[in-house]
């Protein structure tokens, strides 16, 4: 596996790829990898003949009092696990490297960016939407892999690359989850063991929407006040919120439709540890 750092290589080596017509598969990371971020490289090898990895704490996406400085970058292990994964090769550039001095250019998907992580973090997907498009330019992939956890991220980065006709494209991946169902996270390294155990309610929660779904329940306040009431049964967990949207444009629905995708989608808190988790699903 072969390590870059700066750009304009990664740049060069991407455009003598596709010369030799082999197909590029992309995952973009933050690091900390584990399985959730590995099932990504494994669908980009199903899709292509090359796969980059990047791994960049993107301080862009980090508002103020967030956890930039603390998240966890263990780059050594980072570059083994990829590599025992099948990437080819990985990225990992300096924020100086990245944004260079002087940068100024920023990307906004408006109406995707409102509402749920938006509003809890106002300029995160303007970072995140920034940051990837960077990476797509440099990395030039006719594929991409990005997880269906972080799921308004996706519905903004496709919307992105739909609005700014960027070839290529986008591929959602189901959420890898601990024995005990919690949604794999970098962050799960900052839960207590008493957090690490409580947060499985949010898991438990989605599975009791589920089983009403298969039931036979349609009405969207229905399913949120049976989420929001299973995860008040735990007392350290404090809800941000729980609702029901459209999976292509992130609009709350009031009603289900048949044909249509959906995410139940959750953010809660564990202490100091915010976790988010979803239900992708179809009537």
């Amino acid at each position: 596996m072969k390590i870059l750092n700066e750009p304009k290589e990664l740049q060069r080596l991407a455009e003598t790829i596709r010369l030799q017509e082999k197909r590029i598969g992309f995952v973009p990371t933050m690091g900390a990898l584990h399985d959730g971020h590995l099932s990504l490289v494994k669908i980009a090898k199903q899709r292509a003949d090359v796969v980059m990895v990047s791994v960049f704490v993107n301080p862009l996406q980090f508002g103020k009092n967030e956890d930039f400085e603390r998240y966890p970058r263990p780059f050594e292990r980072d570059v083994e696990l990829a590599r025992l994964a099948g990437a080819d090769i990985l990225f990992a550039p300096s924020a100086a490297a990245l944004y260079g001095e002087g940068f100024q250019t920023f990307v906004e998907v408006r109406e995707i960016s409102k509402g749920f992580e938006g509003d809890v973090r106002p300029t995160h997907f303007r970072g995140v939407a920034t940051v990837v498009l960077k990476l797509l330019n440099l990395a030039k992939p006719h594929v991409a892999v990005f997880g269906e956890k972080d799921a308004q991220q996706l519905a903004l980065v496709r919307r992105m690359v739909a609005d700014l006709n960027l070839d290529v494209e986008i591929v959602g991946a189901p959420i890898v989850r601990e024995p005990d169902g919690l949604a794999m996270s970098s962050r799960n390294v900052y839960l207590s063991a008493e957090e690490r155990r409580e947060a499985t309610i949010l898991y438990r929660a989605l599975q009791e929407a589920k089983r009403a779904l298969e039931s036979g329940e349609r009405n969207p306040d229905a399913l949120k006040r049976l989420v929001v009431a299973t995860i008040s049964s735990v007392p350290i967990a404090t809800l941000d919120y729980a609702e029901i949207v459209c999976a292509e444009d992130f609009s709350p629905t009031p009603a289900l439709q048949s044909g249509k995708t959906y995410f139940l989608i959750l953010a809660a808190r564990f202490g100091k540890t915010r976790l988010l988790d979803n239900l992708r699903f179809s009537l």
